[in-house]
């Protein structure tokens, strides 16, 4: 089964239908509100809004642990997260969808960024971050579509919820970071721990202010785009859900994280930590 994870103007998609409202407690505390099974043309899914069903989670208040830990629970093989992002290249234009497979962390330490810690240790790699056959097939899915669409490229996570100043801006272009958002780490380090895939679709909403040369874009502008980037996520959706027996085979995703990395012998585990150990493991 595919997660899906709605960013800023993807908290629910229309062509949603609910199947099944799910609990929000974990181990880790409560995930966001709007954690549901749906299903997409007979495809069952889960999703969960990131930043709350009202948009009432800052991106350093949303409980990324308890949302990827309640994905892993319910039978999510594979994340989908769309997320709303700016541009740091001329090449990334506003309405674009973006599949980075690099990231740079400019978070502040604020968030709980992993599973392990009180007595569980792991270490795993996130060299590559992105599950490449899935972002490879999403990206083919997306051009036959017809979108607008570039695959690879670095994701730059900062805190917010304010934007950068314009010397940031500057420096992480400098960094060769192609786009800029505030909440795909620690997502991605949490679904390799988990053993889950990760698909990070952004889409571009506006330039962020490294271009003095362009007027500062309104809030109306922004949401015009957002509105039309849900059109056109909810599009490469249909398409990804359709293929979801297909799209994950050779895929080793799920042999990494906590299957290769923890390092305390789950024997000196407590029962509680035992109990969502192995729900990483499974």
């Amino acid at each position: 089964m595919f997660a899906v994870i709605g960013g800023s103007g993807f908290e629910k998609f229309e062509g949603f239908e609910t199947v099944q409202v799910l609990s929000r407690e974990t181990p880790f505390g409560l995930t966001s509100s709007g954690f549901k099974k749906v299903r997409v043309n007979g495809i069952e899914a889960l999703f969960v809004s990131r930043h709350g069903d009202h948009h009432e989670l800052m991106p350093s208040e949303i409980n990324y642990r308890a949302n990827i830990f309640a994905l892993k629970a319910h039978g999510a093989k594979a994340v989908i997260s769309m997320s709303a992002v700016g541009s740091l290249q001329p090449q990334y234009e506003p309405g674009h969808l973006v599949i980075p497979t690099q990231y740079i962390d400019r978070t502040k330490g604020l968030r709980r960024h992993t599973f392990c810690g009180d007595g569980v240790v792991g270490h795993m790699s996130l060299a590559y971050p992105v599950c490449s056959g899935l972002a490879e097939q999403a990206y083919a899915l997306a051009k036959k579509e017809g979108l607008p669409v570039h695959l690879g490229g670095t994701y730059v996570t900062i805190e917010g919820p304010n934007f950068s100043t314009l010397a940031e801006s500057l420096s992480y272009r400098e960094l060769k970071a192609d786009i800029i958002g505030m909440t795909n780490f620690p997502e991605y380090a949490l679904a390799r721990e988990a053993g889950m895939s990760y698909l990070p679709c952004s889409f571009i909403t506006d330039y962020d202010c490294w271009d003095t040369s362009r007027p500062h874009v309104t809030l109306d502008e922004v949401l015009t785009i957002m509105r039309q980037n849900n059109s056109k996520a909810f599009t490469l959706l249909k398409k990804i859900l359709a293929k979801e027996e297909t799209l994950l085979q050779g895929c080793d995703c799920g042999s990494q994280g906590f299957k290769m990395g923890l390092m305390t012998p789950k024997d000196s585990l407590s029962p509680t930590q035992k109990a969502w150990v192995e729900v990483l493991l499974a």
